[in-house]
């Protein structure tokens, strides 16, 4: 039986007892709010003005492609400067993206050429603030607490997802989708005054005359070496192609299989995402969980299983239901992925590791092109089915015969020394 007493809750948020993460939660939860709604809106706009999936897949291939192209440069960089003024320097220029698209939407809207500017640039920025971002939590909290700042990390970022969404659907409504990035881009000024508010010790050096090529060169070969991190990297990539892109199909679902428009989309999205809350907090009470690899597999089967469930049923009464089961399964599975990684990697590392493992997102938007573009062709069910099939078969797969995965515990370290002995 769960213990739910008022210890366990407690412990539940002991990482908002360090006050520089406790900013750091801050900007994210006010920051994440506005890219959700951002996010919702670019896409609904994509839709509704072109009708086209075609169109829908080629902004996430915009959005996606330089995120593989130079996450690796931007995990680099996360570990040869300072990660705070780093990620203040990407949140700048991400709100002037967003400043740029709000004002061409409100004054006369937007030519689907220049949103797919915006979405490139939204992909490079993305590229350098995501692994400066996750590389800078473990400066925030003492390594104990480290599990539970990535799993209300998780939930911050999730609980947007409700917020985020909904809004946007109720704006979209009433005052159409140029509000959304207006308000996406004054949302930044939060993030950055919270980073501007932390506290830290001098900077300590960080990889000075290396060149930037040996550097990143070095994190492929640490991950290349570390075989355990090796595979945990593979497990994050590819169920993410083609796991997460399920949140932007919701997209062609409300739109094109349940016809219930933007209300009913910031709906279904918000389910999604109040499962992801509550199986983030169930990882932020019990560090055992999220730092077990057996979990972190069984967690990837239930999402495959749900989220082919969600694409074979017909009743939209049940699609809520699904979709919060859904999201319960992916972010317990991706916090706990996250935690065993950054528990097992050395801090001199952790941006360029961070970085591979970020791939993941950029992955997701490629993944969101394919799914969307073989929806076109054989519709958002069938494509949908396919992705949740292969990554349940996954799943059992690495349950079956892998048990290097399986055996993981967020207690042990790698160092050089285990490349021989693993």
């Amino acid at each position: 039986m769960i213990d739910w007493s008022a210890g366990r809750i407690a412990k539940a948020f002991s990482a908002l007892s360090h006050r520089n993460y406790r900013l750091m939660w801050t900007g994210t939860l006010v920051s994440n709010t506005g890219d959700w709604m951002d996010q919702v809106a670019l896409n609904w706009l994509v839709v509704s003005t072109t009708g086209s999936a075609f169109h829908l897949a080629l902004v996430n291939l915009c959005r996606g492609l330089p995120i593989l192209l130079f996450v690796l440069v931007g995990g680099a960089m996360a570990d040869r400067l300072p990660r705070r003024r780093l990620m203040m320097l990407t949140q700048s220029a991400a709100m002037a993206l967003a400043t740029f698209l709000a004002v061409m939407v409100i004054w006369g809207g937007a030519p689907i050429w220049a949103i797919l500017l915006v979405a490139t640039g939204r992909g490079i920025f993305t590229a350098f603030n995501m692994p400066v971002r996750h590389s800078l939590i473990s400066e925030l909290v003492p390594k104990s607490d480290l599990p539970n700042a990535i799993a209300l990390h998780s939930m911050t970022v999730n609980l947007t997802k409700i917020i985020g969404p909904a809004l946007a659907g109720l704006i979209i409504g009433t005052l159409g989708t140029g509000v959304c990035f207006a308000l996406n881009a004054v949302s930044f000024i939060v993030v950055i005054r919270s980073l501007q508010a932390m506290r830290f010790p001098p900077d300590p050096p960080r990889a000075p005359s290396q060149s930037l090529g040996r550097s990143i060169l070095e994190g492929i070969t640490y991950v290349r070496g570390e075989r355990t991190v090796l595979l945990l990297v593979m497990i994050a990539l590819v169920p993410t192609f083609f796991g997460q892109p399920y949140l932007s199909i919701l997209t062609l679902f409300a739109h094109d299989v349940f016809r219930i428009g933007p209300e009913g989309l910031g709906i279904l999205m918000a389910f999604a995402a109040g499962g992801s809350v509550l199986g983030a907090l169930l990882l932020a009470s019990f560090p055992a969980l999220a730092a077990s690899g057996w979990w972190m597999t069984v967690f990837l089967i239930g999402f495959g299983a749900v989220l082919l469930a969600f694409a074979a049923s017909p009743y939209l009464m049940l699609a809520p239901l699904l979709l919060f089961a859904a999201g319960a399964f992916q972010i317990a599975y991706n916090a706990t992925n996250n935690t065993i990684l950054q528990m097992r990697v050395p801090n001199d590392v952790r941006g360029r590791v961070i970085s591979i493992l970020m791939l993941n997102r950029g992955l997701v938007q490629l993944g969101t092109a394919a799914t969307a573009g073989v929806a076109g062709m054989i519709g958002p069910r069938w494509a949908m089915a396919g992705n949740g099939l292969v990554i349940l078969l996954l799943g059992a797969f690495i349950l079956l015969r892998e048990r290097r995965v399986t055996t993981l515990t967020g207690n042990q370290e790698t160092s050089l020394s285990d490349r021989a002995s693993e």
